[in-house]
């Protein structure tokens, strides 16, 4: 029987029934032959047949490389390219397309602006300030940027319930900071934060922004022009896209002023062994060969998700974020870490007396998919004092009887390991 048999086909106007039959993935058994219960979302999320079949049509049909040649097939690789970039920009709400730099994820877009926009304006002294909830993608860059210059890197703190400490993130806005970066929401929390207030503040002060989407992209509405941002980062394949996928948004003005991260082809306007010319964004910032297929793929995905609806889909997650996290408080020992009041369905959790780790495996036995370990945020692990969490990401595909299988799954383990 599917982990989800015994729901209702629909939610509130979401047929969830009919949205599980577009992933093929989702009706696979493990473990001889328990029903796949997967709640590892925030890892990266799984593909609609849609998805799947952009890729293989490519593949089959218009497999050829982009912006090099005149032949009918590049033309054709070369329009699909360039309509992903259209269509992300239109999901994100950028004033322009030409504003979106394609990159392989949000680690890729961070490091651009780390070495493309920050470095050259980094002096000895100056700070770049980000939060002590932030994935490392948000954090390393900077650090390997300051190690550079001479400077710091500066962190906000958290309240114990996971919420940004937003008065102490921009009173650290002093003048020496030349870039602050901030998650939308929380991969190990689902915490999200106030991104229009914090915006206000630093254009108030002159500091750019950057936020890093990963985990609000594929959960929620995202207006780029309405949070005020400076730069918006976020990865395909969380988002029901192909892996090595995403977007950098920046502002033109930014962008224009920015000088090549990688070298190579077409990149570039004249290459002379005396010097080169580069092109204009975002071309300058996307040299070589693209993951063509892989936005194709992505644009799919974002065809299927406008589809859902962004609205219908952060109110079916919230319900389940509810649901879960109620009957999670239901199990003894449980400790839930995050519980901010603006949420994502996004929940960490230890049991008392059991390590993450042998808690995740045991939970795999049982068909239950979830992550264990340190999230790539070893500063917010350090912060609660602990090793490790295990964490369930919920996705609009989820249903609240999966949820039930992972209660009754952690009781079986609790059992065997406290």
């Amino acid at each position: 029987m599917n982990a989800s048999a015994g729901t209702p086909a629909t939610h509130d106007g979401f047929d969830v029934a009919r949205v599980r039959a577009e992933f093929p993935l989702l009706a696979r058994t493990v473990h001889d032959g328990k029903p796949l219960v997967y709640l590892d979302n925030a890892n990266t999320a799984q593909k609609p047949r849609c998805v799947i079949e952009a890729v293989d049509r490519f593949y089959r049909e218009r497999n050829a490389n982009v912006a090099r040649a005149v032949h009918a097939l590049s033309e054709e690789a070369t329009d699909l390219y360039e309509g992903a970039r259209t269509a992300l920009a239109r999901f994100i709400n950028a004033p322009s397309a030409q504003e979106l730099v394609l990159t392989s994820g949000t680690t890729m877009a961070t490091n651009l602006v780390a070495y493309s926009y920050l470095l050259p304006r980094l002096e000895p002294g100056d700070s770049v300030l980000t939060t002590r909830m932030e994935h490392h993608a948000n954090i390393v860059p900077w650090q390997l940027v300051c190690e550079r210059r001479g400077a710091r890197l500066k962190a906000a703190a958290l309240e114990a319930n996971g919420e940004l400490r937003v008065d102490e993130f921009i009173a650290l806005l002093t003048p020496e900071v030349k870039l602050a970066c901030v998650a939308h929401v929380s991969n190990v929390l689902g915490t999200v934060n106030p991104v229009r207030e914090i915006a206000a503040a630093c254009r108030k002060r002159g500091i750019p922004l950057l936020v890093d989407g990963s985990q609000a992209v594929p959960h929620m509405p995202v207006d780029v022009r309405a949070l005020g941002c400076d730069f918006y980062a976020f990865t395909g394949h969380k988002m029901c896209g192909p892996t090595g996928t995403g977007g950098l948004w920046a502002r033109r003005e930014l962008l224009a002023d920015m000088p090549p991260f990688f070298g190579g082809g077409e990149m570039i306007r004249e290459v002379r062994i005396e010097g080169s010319t580069f092109a204009d964004p975002p071309a300058r910032f996307e040299a070589g060969t693209p993951n063509i297929a892989g936005f194709v793929g992505l644009a799919a995905a974002v065809a299927f998700l406008e589809s859902l609806d962004m609205q219908r889909i952060a109110a079916r997650e919230q319900v389940l974020l509810d649901y879960a996290t109620a009957r999670l408080q239901e199990v003894p020992g449980l400790r839930i870490l995050g519980s901010a009041a603006h949420k994502a369905a996004v929940i960490s959790f230890l049991v008392e007396g059991a390590h993450a780790h042998d808690l995740a495996t045991l939970l795999d036995l049982e068909g239950v998919a979830v992550r264990s370990g340190h999230h790539c945020a070893h500063p917010l692990m350090q912060f609660y004092g602990v090793p490790a969490t295990c964490r369930a990401s919920f996705s609009f595909y989820n249903t609240e009887a999966e949820a039930d299988v992972l209660v009754a799954a952690l009781r079986k383990a609790r059992k065997l390991l406290v």
